[in-house]
């Protein structure tokens, strides 16, 4: 089974900013689809932003677009969520999420797409 394993989670004032990763060590990462996702307790999981790692191509949610960047590093299988100009309503778990196949514009921030996931990590914005 690919393993995924977030880390970078944490504690931050309004307004400052974070950089989660994802580590995994799946031979197929380099053509596969990787999204990041919040929760809040009680609430559907949402998607962030989501690469092809094998095309670098990017998507990310309307709320999230010129604050987030998401980027890899395929050599050591590594995925990276830039996170700035944080707001609190962005507290929440955060998920890093795989599939062994492209992203599409159709499904790359449905949860039930990915078929692999990590055990998340919080993120806590104070205002």
């Amino acid at each position: 089974q690919v393993q995924l394993v977030e880390s970078g989670g944490g504690s931050v004032q309004a307004g400052g900013s974070l950089r989660l990763s994802c580590a995994t060590s799946d031979d197929a990462y380099s053509r596969y689809c990787m999204g990041w996702f919040r929760q809040d307790p009680g609430k559907e999981r949402e998607g962030v932003a989501a690469i092809s790692t094998g095309t670098g191509s990017t998507y990310y949610a309307g709320s999230v677009k010129g604050r987030f960047t998401i980027s890899q590093d395929n050599a050591k299988k590594i995925l990276y969520l830039q996170m700035n100009s944080l707001k609190p309503e962005y507290t929440a778990m955060s998920y890093c999420a795989a599939n062994p196949n492209f992203c599409s514009i159709d499904y790359w921030n449905n949860r039930r797409y990915f078929r692999f996931w990590g055990q998340g990590t919080q993120v806590t914005v104070s205002s």
